[in-house]
């Protein structure tokens, strides 16, 4: 059977129009996505093969383009839409912390700093650079690494943050093994920078350690 001769409160396009996004399940919402199916077969059809192939909709997201190309009913056209679509959430969370606004959801910061950082599969370490009020001036990658960790040079860390003029700074990296819990490794790194970037008065407010669905700040362990 066809989608047009569903009911329309199972409809994907119209559930989501009458109930929302949030009401849809992730076939439901890839499916409106591919917009159509394949002989046979309906869009939710074809998005439930699609996530059982990636083993779930963040597969999906992470895939390649030659992986992605490769199945029944997708293609270039729709990767470059997939990516487009993408962008533009992490766009959406970025403008969450525009610069002029003071830095005052943790949630928030870190919601931006687990899109920016999660989806790597090797390690990335990067830095929020923050004014003498706490506002955002930009978020920077500095270093990568592989899936074992990133090189971080506090001299490199001290001169992105004098030329950015930042008064303050939260630091965050990604584990690519999706264990979100600090190494003393970890640990010995946030002290070094921190006693770096103490000689020219810039502050560590915090450093993120981002997991597969799961962060841990420093601060709210009381170690920062």
């Amino acid at each position: 059977m066809r989608i047009t001769e569903w009911p329309d409160a199972e409809r994907p396009r119209e559930k989501l129009l009458g109930r929302g996004a949030s009401a849809l399940s992730d076939a439901e919402l890839l499916a409106i996505f591919l917009r159509t199916g394949l002989p046979g077969k309906t869009a939710v059809d074809l998005a439930r093969d699609i996530l059982r192939q990636f083993e779930g909709l963040r597969g999906l997201l992470a895939a390649t383009q030659t992986e992605f190309c490769a199945l029944p009913g997708l293609g270039d056209a729709k990767y470059a839409q997939l990516q487009a679509v993408l962008e533009l959430a992490r766009r959406h969370l970025a403008e969450t912390l525009q610069r002029g606004d003071a830095l005052t959801d943790p949630a928030a910061t870190r919601r931006y700093l687990t899109t920016r950082l999660r989806d790597y599969d090797f390690e990335v370490f990067g830095c929020l650079f923050l004014d003498n009020r706490h506002r955002i001036i930009c978020f920077e990658e500095l270093f990568r690494g592989t899936i074992n960790g990133a090189s971080v040079h506090p001299r490199e860390v001290v001169r992105r943050a004098l030329a950015h003029n930042a008064a303050a700074v939260i630091l965050a990296h990604n584990h690519p093994s999706g264990v979100a819990e600090p190494s003393e490794a970890d640990r010995q790194l946030t002290r070094r920078l921190g006693e770096a970037l103490g000689l020219v008065d810039v502050r560590v407010l915090d450093h993120v350690v981002i997991g597969d669905g799961e962060s841990v700040a420093f601060a709210e362990r009381g170690w920062i």
